[in-house]
């Protein structure tokens, strides 16, 4: 049975003054060994959030794709390593959306974050317009199979399905929608790397909060939760964390 995982995104929220939310979501994931759970915070957090909350894992939520170089405000995978993180988010689809980000792009990013050992979420799903014409799941499988990084393999690699229209907005797809998904992503992977493609997780993601993660995280094939607005705070984020315990509970 693959491990539950709940991943929290902060994007551009945080400041040092938060540093006691992580610190107590780390409390509490520490009380539920048999779920993994990360933050993937600003990277003018990952440092001090690494060292106050010692044990729990602290990612990032971009990468470039070189290693060094004139990109003016762009951070590396040596530079995260070295910052603490341990997992690196790419793909995303506000990147896609805001910077023009590409299957491409996530691919090489994904591919640098693996050249220093860091873990990688790799995100995939489709506008409300692609959802509404019927072609979401053409889109899906064409973002994997643009953007899999070679060598994929579950010991550091995570999927997120993350329906663009679902984010932020309190809409969700319906428990059948996210199991059809769920079952065509993986057998897409299973398709390009066959027998491993088993143990890689596959999160959801858009609008996850302690009211619906019971229900979400008990679908087939949905191995954890990418959680973005409930993951800023304890009180919101601890309760979808308990969620998947129960779940995992033999």
């Amino acid at each position: 049975m693959r491990r539950k995982l709940v991943a929290g995104n902060w994007k551009m929220h945080g400041m040092r003054s938060h540093l006691s939310e992580i610190h107590a979501i780390a409390a509490a994931a520490s009380a539920h060994p048999e779920v993994d759970t990360l933050l993937c915070v600003p990277f003018t957090l990952i440092t001090a959030a690494s060292e106050i909350a010692q044990g729990f894992t602290i990612g990032a939520q971009d990468v470039h794709e070189n290693d060094f170089g004139a990109h003016t405000g762009c951070v590396s995978a040596q530079m995260l390593v070295e910052a603490g993180a341990k997992v690196v988010i790419v793909g995303h689809s506000e990147r896609r959306a805001d910077q023009s980000e590409t299957s491409h792009h996530a691919w090489a990013k994904a591919a640098a974050a693996r050249r220093h050992g860091l873990g990688v979420i790799l995100c995939c799903g489709e506008t409300e317009a692609e959802h509404d014409a019927g072609r979401a799941e053409r889109i899906v499988q064409s973002q994997i199979e643009k953007s899999l990084p070679d060598g994929a393999a579950p010991d550091w690699l995570t999927i997120a399905y993350e329906p663009r229209w679902a984010i932020g907005t309190g809409k969700t797809p319906t428990l059948e929608e996210i199991a059809t998904m769920h079952a065509i992503i993986r057998a897409k992977l299973r398709g390009m790397i066959g027998a491993p493609a088993n143990e890689i997780r596959i999160l959801y993601g858009g609008s996850v909060s302690g009211a619906n993660a019971a229900s979400i995280l008990a679908v087939d094939d949905v191995d954890g939760a990418l959680v973005g607005g409930a993951s800023l705070t304890a009180a919101k984020f601890v309760p979808i964390i308990e969620a998947a315990a129960k779940i995992a509970a033999p």
